[in-house]
């Protein structure tokens, strides 16, 4: 039984006993080492992953080869390719771990069972893609209109864990600036 996630899952709803054996039946675990890949580009997108422990990056490569960092996935956080996992069609991201990690997953098949079977969980996830559009929304719109200061400032206060957990060089790429520029505004904080 994950006690992670119950705790993750009753921040939004509550469950019985009986409610989340029902729910952690339909996932399965798995754990990867840092550098190892959990999606490659061009594979089909099977699962979506619920973090346990450990930290992973999802990159998109262009043609040119210049690799763009979309997001990050720590405890109690989800990630997979989610227009892959969800239209059937194959992975434009990567996902690597940058420490060990411990996965929960779940396949679209046990996802939408669960979800037809229980109206928390409907509404869980409900929440939880409402919440992940707010955020990509939010980190567009600071890619397209903040300043370098402005985005470091922005992800030092949404995610102070992360400057701890990942590199300056990783952290620049994630915001978009050179790693010197990265280098100069977190030495004036």
């Amino acid at each position: 039984m994950s006690v992670e996630l119950r705790k993750h899952i009753e921040e939004i709803v509550p469950l019985t006993d009986e409610e989340f054996e029902f729910i952690n039946n339909h996932f399965k675990s798995k754990s990867l080492k840092k550098h190892q890949y959990l999606i490659q580009e061009d594979e089909l997108v099977k699962h979506i992953y619920f973090v346990i422990n450990g930290l992973l990056k999802a990159t998109f490569t262009d043609a040119n080869g210049k690799e763009y960092i979309i997001q990050f996935a720590m405890e109690n956080w989800w990630i997979s390719d989610f227009q892959a996992f969800y239209n059937n069609v194959k992975s434009i991201i990567n996902i690597s771990c940058l420490q060990n990690v411990e996965l929960l997953y779940i396949s679209k098949e046990n996802l939408n069972k669960i979800c037809s079977e229980s109206h928390k969980m409907e509404h869980f996830f409900r929440v939880k893609n409402s919440s992940g559009y707010v955020a990509l929304q939010q980190r567009i719109l600071s890619l397209l209109t903040n300043s370098p200061k402005e985005s470091f400032e922005q992800f030092s206060q949404q995610y102070p864990q992360l400057l701890q957990r990942v590199s300056k060089t990783i952290i620049a790429a994630y915001l978009g600036i050179s790693r010197e520029t990265l280098s100069r505004l977190s030495d004036k904080l």
